[in-house]
This record gives structure tokens, sequence and C-alpha cells, in this order.
């Protein structure tokens, strides 16, 4: 049978695996899967069970709803999940036995995140309540005529959401699973995280920053709370980023992920372990130059909560690396072994590992396969696929292998991969458009990604590069970009482009496009204002004025401090970095793509380039995205999901 070309629409023909969990046992295991409904225009997704000694894979939850977060109980004859199925994510429990799920909390603002207890009989939890208000608060008060909002904090506004309400915290609770009370643990006009929960069922992990003023203090302390007393001891007190906890098996070492600020936001993450007999903390993988976690970014993998760490019997310690586009399963040891658990190309998003390190679940994707479950024995590297969810799929389509390219722009060597057009025929010529991802500090890699897979099948070459900025090629690689923007990435992005206009006679270097999202977005405005060698461009979520951005993003005030190095005090350094100043030189016709609630980079960024551009006689237009946020692409409303692309290649159509 001959296979076709993949089309925008297979978006709903694919399937994400992801978040497999291994039961006590380790003889069975839980995972989700995630599909995108057209008739619902919604997000299904279901629990399945997969008996590891012979392979059956059953469906153990049905309905047009999310699911996730699942986890067994210590005894693994329950599992607990999250579902929205009564519009807000609730915590849900079933027999492993069988019969149907029920829900064990009803909170008027929904469960963020929970923890078994030990035990089994209770189960930790948060959620966010009112000042004053107490677990369960299950009925929304009377809204009544509507009421300013004081704000007094800089960090008041979040994505999609907009203004957060002033005095509402994220707080702890427990739910008696045989009764279904719940009550508070914390009360303080605080935000709490639950991190984790000992083995012995006497203590706490959370994070809570109790200054008042947090306006520029970016720390949340981790504490390890005796549930009994609630008496407290500091693991963690020092500004950064670090979470995802775990106790080892006999709860003398507490290992935790994360980064300091010494490059800002930029700083790679590392694995820690505190130990409670010394109070002494050792970071593990200070001798990598990569980040801890996963860093690829795709826009087919939905709900994917891969642990920071997972710990075995004898101490080893697994957690996830991101390096030169790959993202690996890596363990170490207490006396500083690390070694890769997993193979090169490929990206392991998702995964657990057997009490005893016999063998890990991973799921896996690469850029030909969306990604399936696997058995992976740890001392051989032996692999057995577990699922097939994506099988009859691949069996229809044609996909392009990218092929990785590795080139130098001056002192500096960059990574990227280079498809060509489906059906390529040798001889003739196609046009070649770069993506360009955001963050600045993503990366791309050895991933399924759909929308370069569709402009591969509409007859478009396709060139994505990780220039510097980037994760995964060392510190010093991805801190470059700080105070740079514009500058060395820029030059990277042009020096790819040169490279495989040289090496690649088929790409028409006459039909040039260009588009990208956030930092991309950025890139793609400053690359029109600053060349004419791009025939058309697509910009999406973008920054186009720094002076503005600085108040009106949720991040502002502090990202444009991190990464151009200056604030409202150096308005000339804002706006000499802001491609706006540079509108009167835009030759190239630019499409603008812009979600309204979109508070990182805010839809006011989108205007201002559109009136501009228009004004000046430019050819320009304006699509807005309705009820979407920053992450519309990967987690937008699937009709959205599909008109972007429509729109992105319907632009290409037009001008090259």
């Amino acid at each position: 049978m001959d296979k076709r070309c993949v089309t925008i629409d297979d978006l709903f023909e694919t399937k994400s695996v992801t978040n497999p969990v291994l039961a006590p046992n380790d003889q069975e295991a839980v995972f989700t899967v995630t599909e995108l409904n057209r008739v619902d225009n919604a997000y299904h997704s279901a629990i399945h069970h997969i008996d590891l000694q012979t392979g059956d894979v059953t469906r153990w939850t049905y309905g047009k709803q999310r699911v996730g977060a699942t986890k067994w109980s210590p005894d693994g004859k329950q599992v607990a999940f999250l579902s929205n199925r009564s519009g807000t994510d609730q915590l849900y429990m079933m027999q492993t036995a069988g019969g149907e799920a029920y829900a064990l909390t009803d909170c008027k603002k929904g469960i963020d995140s929970f923890e078994w207890s030990p035990c089994g009989k209770k189960i930790w939890f948060t959620g966010k309540l009112t000042t004053g208000e107490t677990f369960p608060i299950t009925v929304e008060k009377q809204k009544g005529f509507p009421k300013p909002i004081r704000v007094t904090k800089m960090k008041y506004k979040e994505d999609f959401i907009g203004v957060l309400p002033p005095d509402e915290y994220t707080q702890i609770g427990y739910v008696d699973v045989a009764t279904c009370n719940v009550c508070n643990f914390t009360k303080e006009p605080f935000d709490h995280s639950l991190e984790a929960v000992s083995h012995d069922g006497k203590h706490l992990v959370i994070g809570v920053n109790r200054n008042k003023q947090t306006d520029h203090d970016f720390s949340v302390p981790l504490v390890l709370v005796e549930i009994e007393t609630k008496k407290e001891t500091v693991i963690l007190d020092e500004p950064g980023y670090f979470g995802q906890v775990a106790f080892s098996a006999d709860d003398r070492y507490i290992a935790y992920t994360g980064y300091d600020l010494t490059f800002q936001n930029v700083t790679q993450a590392d694995v820690f372990v505190y130990d409670q007999t010394n109070g002494q903390t050792m970071n593990l993988t200070a001798g990598i130059d990569a980040p801890v976690g996963d860093e690829s970014i795709s826009d087919h993998l939905q709900q994917t909560i891969a642990p920071g760490v997972v710990w075995t019997e004898d101490e080893q310690l697994y957690f996830q690396l991101s390096s030169m586009g790959e993202v690996r399963l890596y363990a170490a040891t207490l006396d500083g072994a690390i070694y890769p658990a997993t193979g090169e190309e490929e990206h392991v998003y998702g995964y657990d590992v057997a009490t005893d390190a016999e063998f890990a679940l991973l799921t896996v994707s690469t850029m030909t396969n969306p990604g399936e479950l696997y058995r992976q024995t740890i001392a051989t590297g032996e692999r057995t696929k577990l699922t097939s969810f994506n099988e009859g799929w691949l069996k229809k389509v044609e996909l392009v292998e990218p092929e990785t390219i590795h080139y130098s722009n001056g002192n500096t060597d960059i990574q990227g991969w280079l498809m060509k057009p489906a059906k390529c025929t040798a001889g003739q010529t196609y046009p070649l458009i770069v993506e360009i991802h955001g963050g600045p500090h993503a990366m791309y890699g050895y991933t399924y990604f759909h929308e370069m897979q569709v402009l591969a099948a509409q007859g478009y070459g396709v060139l994505y590069l990780n220039p510097r900025g980037s994760h995964g090629y060392s510190q010093a690689f991805v801190d470059a970009v700080r105070g740079d923007y514009g500058g060395g990435g820029y030059e990277d992005i042009m020096a790819g482009l040169d490279e495989v206009l040289k090496t690649e006679d088929w790409i028409d270097e006459t039909r040039l496009g260009v588009t990208g999202g956030s930092y991309g977005g950025f890139m793609t405005n400053w690359i029109v204002g600053h060349t004419n060698r791009f025939k058309a461009a697509v910009t999406q979520r973008s920054i186009s004025n720094w002076v503005s951005f600085f108040g009106v993003s949720n991040i502002g005030y502090y990202f444009t401090d991190w990464h151009l190095k200056a604030g409202m005090t150096d308005v000339d350094t804002l706006w000499k970095q802001s491609p706006l100043k540079y509108a009167e030189n835009i030759d190239t016709p630019l499409l603008i793509l812009h979600a309204e609630r979109d508070f990182v980079c805010p839809i006011e960024q989108a205007e201002q380039l559109f009136i501009t551009l228009k004004d000046l006689g430019k050819e320009t237009e304006f699509v807005r995205f309705p009820e979407s946020d920053h992450n519309m692409s990967r987690t937008g409303k699937p009709n959205l999901r599909i008109a972007r692309l429509e729109e992105i290649t319907g632009w290409f159509t037009r001008y090259l």
C-alpha cells in the first residue's frame, strides 16, 4: 500500500503515550494515553494498565475528559488520579480489581497535586484557598457585582488566567480514603508546594517562602516537616528553582533537582542529595556540563510528567539529562559514579525504574515515531516494545527523516537538523523554511515534531537549529545569549542557512521563509528587520517592544533584567534591542499570530507591530486566537491548533 504524506489533520490521528508508573510489586504498571477529539474540540485521555508478565494492555478509564498523575496505593490495590470530569481537577480513586472510579474530593478550585501516605489510609494534596477558607470548599460564593482588585505585588498575573486573586494561596491538605473527610495541614497566607512524603509516613517535604516581600525574591525554601509536631528543618534556602523531591528507601537521603541563580534562569539544573544524618548536601551532577531534566520541545506530547529522580533499593538514582538534542536516562551513585542508562538519538520523555534496578519502563519518541512504551533491561540495554498505539498511523504515512547537521560560526559549534521535502525529486529545487525555537533556552532534538512533518509534506525543506542560548551544549553556550539578543544567536542562524545553501543544491535560495514562537518570534521579527533574504515570515507569540514588555508581561520586569541586562532606568538599551525600532526596514511579508490570553508575551506586542507595519504601508496580516495562552501551539484548543497550522502553511504558499 502506498503511503500518503502527513496532513495537518493528523493531529487527530496520533496518540500521546505518557507517564508510566510501576506498581509496588514491579510486575504491572499504569500509563496515560491522550488524543485530540475533533467533535468535542477537546483532549481525551485514559488510564491504561499493563501486565508486565503477560504484556496484556487493558484500558481502565473511559469518558470525555482528561486524566493524569496516576499513582498506586502503597499496597497496589488502588490507584488515585486527577481528572477534570466534574469541570475542575479533582482527586479520584479506583480499585485495581475492578469497578468504577469515584471522587475523593470536591474542592471549589480543584486539586493541583497529591501524594499517597505510606499507610494507604490518606492522601496528601495541594489546592488553592482564599484567606480564611479551609478545605473542603465546594460551593462558589455568589459573585454579585464586580469589585475592584487592589494590586500590591509585582507577580500578580499568570498566563491564561490573567490577574490572580490577591488573597488566594496554595495550601496543603489531606483526605481520608475511607470517609472522604478533607482537612487542612497548612493555613498561613503563603503558597505551599507538596514535594514528598517519607516512607515512614512521619515527614513531609514542602516548599514555602514566608517572606512577605517577594517581588525580587526567587527562593522557595525546601523544608522537612514532622507531621505530628509540625517541627521544621530547612533543607535548602537560597534563590533558585528547586523541587521534584524523593526520599531514599530508608529515608536517610532526600534527593531533589533544580538550579540556583548563578546564571539567572539559564543556570543548568543538577541532582542534589541531602543527608539527614549530618545535614550535608552533595551535588551529584556537578561534573556534567549539561542540564538535568527534559529540555526538548515538541508539539505532540501531552501531560508529560516525568519524575525528577527515582531511587532504587541499592541507593542509585535515575534521572533525565538533556544533551546535544538527546534526552537520555542516566543513573548516579552516592559515591559519584554517573553513567547513561539509555541510548543515543532519542527522547526519553517518561520513565520509572524497578526497585531492584533490573529494568526501567520508558516512554520514548524519535524523529519518526510519536512515542510508545518500552521495557529496558538496565544491565544489557535490551529493550522490548510494549505498546503500539501509533503503529497503524505510521503504516499509512510517509515521514521525512531529519538529517543532523553540524557547522561552525567562528569559534562556536552549532547543531541542527535539515529535512528535505517529502517526495523530493533529484534535479528540482524547493523552498526552505527556517524554524526558530522559543525559550530561548529550549532545545530542538531527536523527537517527533508534527509541524515540521507538515511543512515537509507540503513541499518545503525545513531547517531547525539550536543556536547560542539553547540548552544541551554547555553552561557557557546557554548563557551566551543573555545581554546579546539579536547578536550571536542571529549570526548562528544565518550561518546555518549559509551552510545548507552551500551544500544542498535542492534549495531555492530565492524562496526562503522563516518562523518561530516566543523568543523564536522575537528572532523572526529581528531577522526581517535586519535582512531581506527571506521572502515570507510568520511571527508567533512574539516580542516586538522590550520597553512595554517590561511592565505588561507577567515576567517582564525580571526577564528584561536577566536577559537584556537592562530595565526602565536604561530605556535606550531596551529600545535598541526591540524589533519594533527597525520596523521601517521590514520589507518581508509578515504574518503575525498571537493568542489573546498570552500574558507571557502579551498580545499588545503583536498589536504594536501590526499597527506600525500597516501605518508604514508594509505587507502584513494579524490573526488573533481567542481563549488561548502562550502554549496554544502545543496545548490549545484543537480547532485553533489546526487553524494555526493552516495560517502558517497558507502564508508560505502565498509568498513562496
